[in-house]
């Protein structure tokens, strides 16, 4: 048997390009007619694209949903609030501080673009992980620096108290160190029965997995 000439491979490879392209091309002019070619079809957001937990969450969903440990302090106004007296909505909670520089700087405007997202904002708590630092004037600044200035619940309250919240959520204060805090930062979202039900790590924080996940506990 004769060899095969060497441009033979060449020629199929540039007739099966050429064919694909083609085959590419009317399967969009088809997309287009489908719709009416009044708009192509929506681009995939993070949350869509990023692979979905069994329930369907973006985030780290907890295998056990248990209830979330009680949370009773005092928000930037003096007012007094209770995760218990916001059962019946999902709720983001977070733990931050207003020097703490980037890290809750990022978090604090991943949440900030979740709520632009949702249709229906929920309510966030912002824990404070620094009551020393955290004065009115600190607060102030960090959620007018990040838009979330009326948006959310900044938490403080005694010493105690937030020891107490921190060890609940396994949270490291400020006064452990930046790095030790960092290693523990996480958002938890809690469902309409009070059960914390989906964790985010910062490489999972997005607003496109808060606002997915936030909307189909939602839709129930």
């Amino acid at each position: 048997m004769s060899a095969r000439p060497r441009w033979i491979v060449p020629v199929i490879m540039g007739v099966l390009v050429l064919a694909a392209l083609a085959f590419a091309i009317v399967a969009t002019k088809s997309s287009e007619s489908s719709g009416g070619g009044t708009a192509s079809a929506p681009a995939a957001t993070g949350a869509a694209a990023a692979p979905l937990s069994r329930g369907g969450f973006a985030g780290a969903e907890l295998p056990h949903a248990v209830p979330a440990p009680p949370l009773a302090l005092t928000d930037q106004y003096g007012r007094a609030v209770s995760l218990a007296s916001l059962r019946g909505q999902p709720v983001l909670v977070a733990f931050l501080y207003a020097h703490c520089g980037g890290p809750c700087t990022l978090i604090a405007q991943q949440i900030r673009g979740a709520l632009d997202e949702l249709r229906h904002p929920v309510p966030v708590l912002i824990v404070s992980a620094d009551p020393a630092g955290d004065t009115p004037a600190a607060v102030r600044s960090f959620l007018a620096a990040t838009s979330l200035s009326g948006r959310v619940y900044y938490l403080t309250g005694p010493a105690a108290a937030l020891r107490s919240v921190w060890r609940a959520y396994g949270v490291r204060p400020a006064a452990a160190g930046r790095a030790a805090f960092a290693s523990r930062l996480t958002v938890v979202l809690i469902d309409p029965q009070g059960r914390e039900r989906v964790l985010y790590g910062p490489e999972q924080l997005t607003p496109e997995a808060l606002a997915h996940d936030v909307g189909k506990l939602q839709s129930g």
